[in-house]
């Protein structure tokens, strides 16, 4: 019996249908984002490993995927203590990082304010999953350089037109600020060294709600008085309001106290949206129990939501201490990611562009130049051609390549012409 052949656990084939498909989609995407000023730049599949494990991935780089240094001898392999001492380079897991580093080694040649978009797959050591797979591609655009919320205006007008133009309606963006978090979890009493260790188990609302929440804390030993007063705060009656309701929403969602300035900038940023995209209300959402797992966010974060799904589309935020730690001196930088493995599932793409996809079904016997003239002729014309051999189950044949995307099919017979105005062209049901 033969041995079941599969792709590494967690990771995919792509056939000729379903790979066109996401390519489609993908171009809608990219062409969304040039629009709106952004440049595609191409980062290698791996980092050095020491870079990848700097601390600015999060729990993100607990889930890298190592590389083996080359020619290691048996005593080093015994002697490393851990498995990061055998790995000089490793797998990106996301496309912040090595842009980041792009801009550390390219800055002499870039623009002051660089718009960048990747579009590129990385790789996390997850448990597979429905929606979670250890290979997946990411869509990000990224604005470095600029330091005033223009840099999270321009990103979240470029990411709702994209969501628009791929034919996903009803969805939202929630928005919240790092910084309201810190002075948050300040205000109900969690000591500094406490707050990464909060927010972790903050960012677990959806999952655990909030008496899971309380009780994670607790049982980490949170502070109780904190604990206490967060938990009075969270219970409490609250309803999520648009942004271009102004401060009041967002005030009316916080604690007393908030940073004058971060709501200040919420406000201004859902103001240009709503003016950007020509309507009263933008589809923002403040949310001031978003976290964003990420550890390198410093100021506004977002992700989008849909009522179709129970999980992100995607997110992003400022992160403005990430490339001073490549570069030594600091640059302003904030990024949108889209999760295109997400996405896809949802949306349905554009027709192929150009023309006609043609099938040139024929008979055992024709000559080889006809076939390739006549092929020759289609794609010449604007066309896709495919050559394919006449089956005995015709009708099966033409469902196939139906089903593979193709529009049409003519006949050929031995005594064809190799004149393409000749051919007979069907179309394929």
């Amino acid at each position: 019996m033969a041995t079941q052949v599969n792709p590494p656990r967690g990771m995919r084939d792509f056939l000729p249908a379903e790979k066109a498909r996401r390519e489609r989609i993908l171009d809608v995407i990219r062409e969304s984002y040039r629009a709106h000023g952004f440049d595609e730049i191409e980062t290698p599949v791996v980092e050095d490993s020491e870079r990848l494990h700097s601390g600015l991935g999060g729990d993100n780089e607990k889930l890298a995927f190592g590389v083996l240094k080359r020619g290691l001898t048996r005593e080093e392999l015994q002697a490393a203590e851990e498995p990061l001492d055998l790995a000089d380079l490793g797998l990106r897991f996301d496309l912040t990082v090595p842009l980041a580093r792009f801009y550390a080694t390219h800055r002499a040649e870039l623009p002051n304010v660089f718009r960048s978009i990747q579009v590129a797959p990385v790789w996390r050591a997850e448990r597979p999953q429905k929606g979670r797979y250890r290979q997946f591609v990411q869509c990000d655009i990224d604005i470095i350089g600029e330091p005033g919320i223009q840099a999270e205006g321009e990103l979240i007008v470029a990411t709702l037109a994209t969501i628009d133009a791929l034919g996903l309606a009803d969805a939202s963006i929630r928005i919240n600020d790092r910084r309201l978090l810190v002075g948050m979890l300040a205000g109900f009493g969690f000591p500094v060294e406490e707050h990464d260790a909060t927010l972790i188990t903050i960012d677990k609302l959806d999952k655990l709600g909030p008496d899971g929440v309380i009780a994670e804390l607790a049982e980490r030993g949170a502070d109780a008085d904190a604990v206490a007063a967060f938990r009075a705060f969270l219970v409490r009656p609250q309803t999520l309001e648009f942004l271009p309701y102004g401060e009041r929403a967002i005030r009316k969602a916080l604690p007393a106290g908030a940073d004058d300035a971060v709501v200040a900038d919420l406000v201004a940023i859902g103001e240009a949206v709503a003016a950007a995209r020509g309507q009263q209300d933008a589809p923002l959402v403040f949310d001031p129990f978003l976290v964003r797992g990420m550890g390198y966010y410093t100021g506004p974060i977002f992700e989008v939501a849909h009522p179709s799904v129970p999980y992100s589309l995607g997110g992003g935020g400022r992160y403005d201490g990430m490339i001073g730690r490549f570069l030594g001196a600091e640059v302003p930088a904030a990024g949108f990611s889209l999760g295109f493995e997400r996405l896809v599932d949802l949306v349905e793409p554009p027709a192929a562009a150009g023309g006609a996809a043609v099938a040139l079904v024929h008979d055992e016997g024709v000559p080889l130049a006809t076939l390739l003239a006549l092929q020759s002729g289609l794609v010449a014309r604007g066309d896709r051609a495919r050559l394919v051999r006449r089956a005995k189950n015709t009708k099966l044949q033409l469902e196939n390549l139906a089903g593979q995307g193709f529009t049409s099919f003519a006949f050929v017979g031995t005594a064809a012409s190799a004149d393409v105005d000749a051919l007979e062209l069907r179309p394929l049901d």
